[in-house]
């Protein structure tokens, strides 16, 4: 499968080499990236793809997929960029996974352009342990479907969605996610530090716990809730933790949290949809 990336950054790397290590050649890939250092970069990475510093026909010529790997400031632009070498009829699929940044405006910028999908994978990426979630206009038909799910299947997991509104609350939850869960483990090994625990040692038990719990979770059909409860004896250290946490508002701030950051990616996309 010919795929071509407008932006060469780090979730565009995790991509590539995911789908190298499930059986791609390096040469069915195409990066298009204006930082010299960035190619250089992809080039000692993955010798074979081939690298542009600019958008061109032949950036994109007989290529199956385009994805948009730019940072939702840069979408317009890169999209204007590759309107006048997009081929059509039908022409390739074209993935955003920029957040926030709407089909809408993305079709717009692309002359009219339909085979469109929009997607938010996250940061786990990098290492094959990502999850997706996808939308998809009705003018991409199942082939074209299939041809994203085998870029985000190099990431990890991925969900198809029916409504593209959905997009905004995948990106504050999984997309912002994996921040939220580093906050939480900078929390315990802050606590463990200043009860004592060497450094070294606090990280390792706030790593393993955090882990340990995720794949229990994962291998029981159980709910979070219930799990919680089953280590929160009556009376013991466990209640004592959560019974603080409560009285401050964790849990709520958590869900207020995640509520922002999917109204501040709504936000952008009317900052960032807009033509000069």
């Amino acid at each position: 499968m010919a795929t071509t990336f407008i932006g060469g950054g780090n979730m565009a790397a995790a991509l590539i080499g995911g789908m190298l290590a499930r059986g791609a050649v390096a040469g069915e890939f195409r990066v298009v990236e204006p930082s010299p250092d960035a190619r250089r970069r992809l080039g000692d990475q993955y010798a074979g793809v081939r690298l542009f510093d600019e958008c061109t026909a032949e950036a994109v010529a007989g290529t199956d997929l385009v994805v948009l790997a730019v940072k939702p400031q840069q979408m317009r632009a890169a999209a204007k960029g590759l309107a006048p070498h997009l081929p059509r009829n039908p022409g390739p699929v074209v993935l955003s996974i920029a957040a926030g940044i709407r089909l809408a405006d993305l079709r717009r910028w692309l002359d009219g352009y339909a085979r469109l999908v929009r997607a938010m994978p996250n940061t786990p990426a990098l290492i094959g342990k990502g999850i997706s979630g996808a939308y998809a206009v009705r003018s991409v038909d199942e082939d074209g479907r299939s041809l994203v799910s085998s870029v985000l299947a190099a990431a990890g997991e991925q969900i198809w969605l029916d409504d593209e509104a959905t997009l905004d609350v995948v990106t504050a939850v999984s997309g912002s996610g994996p921040a939220y869960v580093f906050y939480f483990l900078e929390a315990l090994d802050a606590a463990a530090t200043e009860l004592g625990i060497a450094p070294a040692d606090a990280r390792r038990l706030a790593l393993s716990t955090f882990a340990g719990a995720i794949a229990l979770a994962q291998a029981s059909p159980a709910e979070p809730a219930t799990l919680r409860a089953q280590v929160t004896s009556k009376g013991g250290t466990t209640e004592r933790a959560i019974a603080t946490m409560e009285a401050a508002g964790v849990k709520a701030s958590i869900v207020e949290g995640v509520k922002a950051a999917a109204r501040r990616a709504e936000e952008m996309g009317d900052a960032f949809g807009v033509d000069d």
